[in-house]
């Protein structure tokens, strides 16, 4: 049997909110109960911040940002670095934590996710200080050129898929412009990023980095309504990012949303010619994100599949999806682990049993069972369906592939724009002039070809369509969407 490993959660960090430098619990004394969703068991209680935190943290962050903006960015730089050091010190520490919470294994998701998140911090630490701008050549009687400025007070909300790396994100893009930052992590999911403001305690100046944890109706509205909230950056639904967008468009708040998606994955006849087809095969199935029970926005959830190659491709994703391990997030042998609620399991379970009734062929998997003692769902391949089902059109959020067979360029093309997503996309092919039309002609904002990777630092990352609005993870992205570019002309007398 296999023997589970152990988490700590939070010591300071369960107070709930890091203000001004300092820890604090709730005035109103509410905690939130924060639950191992592979084992369906309480973890620990966390402070439940609401709107006087929110007023708290958003003045403290605007005390603290005329000196924060005053830093030359090479020193801002230097101190998130020094977090993303701090954070690899401590990564299977949270690692664990993470694993216990959101239900990400420990094996193939946590591990990778608290490293990747200490990349993040290290990538803008070392980037932070090409904030350029331009010299304008309008003569010799005036000097032109142009600043980058940041927008002043930044709150975040981050989700519960991917808390981590998603809260360096954030937090590293805020930071290295010249912002101050409240972040708001997700209610189901806070307790690795209290463990990264446990880390970063006493590095950052007081009020230039905050963290609230409470419920999205109170303290994640407070904080995208706050009229001294300059930017907002969401990760998240698409359905609250629309009311983020309607909350912030009063004020005329910049805003960055990165919302759902129904990622396509196109594979071609020639992505399987020689020993190619073990390789698509596996990065099939990564792309789908199986080993983080499908809980991704990039997830390629329709699965296209050339109808000549349909009988020799689909049994090997059969086959290596089978072969992953389902258990407990935390243990060491576990590729997939659980999703993150009941809410969560409810839901992916009614998507299954709708198509089930609708006459679904299950290539893989079945219904998931109603009373789990964990939220574990196997991993499911449908096909026997097209591309106007509910289940090919809304995202799951769970471990379910739908694989349709294609026959052509143009009819595949025209599938995977059908969809009021344009996140990202996979295609598989090794034909130059195809993956240019491809690529070309679908609609997403972050494409990979040949591999089902993720996001690595210095990619621009972003969607089109409902997907939302701004990119992340690049420095373009940090400036697009975190400064505004300010223009001084200097008129400059002739001498003698």
């Amino acid at each position: 049997m296999t023997t589970l490993l152990e988490m700590t959660p939070p010591t300071s960090g369960l107070a709930g909110s890091y203000i001004n430098g300092e820890w604090h619990r709730p005035e109103d004394g509410r905690t939130l109960v924060i639950e191992n969703p592979s084992r369906r068991t309480a973890i620990c209680e966390i402070g439940r911040g609401g709107k006087t935190e929110i007023d708290r943290a958003v003045k403290a962050a605007r005390a603290a940002l005329p000196a924060w903006r005053a830093l030359p960015a090479s020193e801002r730089g230097k101190l998130l670095s020094e977090l993303g050091r701090r954070l690899e010190e401590n990564a299977e520490d949270v690692a664990r934590t993470l694993a216990a919470e959101s239900g990400n294994a420990i094996k193939t998701q946590s591990r990778g996710e608290a490293m990747g998140a200490s990349g993040v911090f290290k990538y803008y630490g070392g980037v932070a200080v090409e904030q350029k701008g331009e010299t304008l050549p309008f003569g010799s009687g005036l000097f032109s050129y142009s600043v980058r400025e940041p927008h002043g007070v930044v709150g975040s909300i981050i989700p519960w898929n991917s808390p981590l790396q998603l809260g360096a994100v954030k937090i590293s893009m805020a930071l290295a412009t010249g912002n101050c930052i409240v972040l708001k992590p997700a209610e189901d999911a806070p307790l690795a990023v209290l463990k990264l403001a446990e880390l970063a305690d006493g590095l950052f100046p007081p009020g230039v980095f905050n963290v609230v944890t409470g419920t999205g109706e109170e303290a994640g509205a407070a904080l995208v309504s706050h009229p001294d909230v300059n930017k907002v950056s969401f990760t998240g639904s698409s359905e609250v990012g629309k009311l983020i967008g309607h909350a912030t468009a009063e004020r005329f708040a910049k805003v960055t949303l990165e919302l759902g998606g129904k990622s396509p994955t196109v594979v071609f006849p020639d992505a399987i010619e020689g020993d190619r087809l073990e390789h698509t095969a596996q990065h099939v199935v990564n792309a789908m994100r199986f080993a983080r029970q499908g809980q991704s926005c990039t997830a390629g959830s329709r699965l296209f599949i050339h109808e000549e190659i349909w009988d020799r491709l689909m049994p090997r994703i059969i086959e290596k999806t089978s072969a992953l391990k389902v258990g407990d997030a935390l243990d060491p042998d576990a590729d997939i682990g659980a999703l993150v609620n009941s809410e969560r399991y409810s839901e992916v379970r009614a998507f299954i049993a709708e198509a089930k009734a609708q006459g679904a062929t299950f290539l893989l998997g079945d219904e998931p069972d109603d009373n789990p003692a964990g939220f574990t769902p196997s991993p499911v391949i449908l096909s026997g369906l097209d591309n106007s089902w509910r289940i090919a059109r809304e995202e799951v959020f769970g471990p379910v592939m739908v694989a349709i067979p294609f026959r052509n360029e143009e009819e595949v093309i025209q599938m995977a724009n059908d969809t009021h997503y344009g996140l990202a996309a996979f295609i598989f092919t090794h034909d130059n002039s195809r993956i240019t039309r491809l690529t070309r002609a679908i609609d997403a904002g972050w494409i990979q070809v040949n591999q089902g990777g993720g996001q690595i630092p210095g990619m621009s990352y972003g969607g089109t369509k409902q997907s939302g609005t701004g990119s992340e993870y690049s420095i373009e992205g940090a400036l697009d969407a975190y400064t505004y570019r300010k223009s001084i002309t200097i008129h400059v007398e002739n001498a003698g």
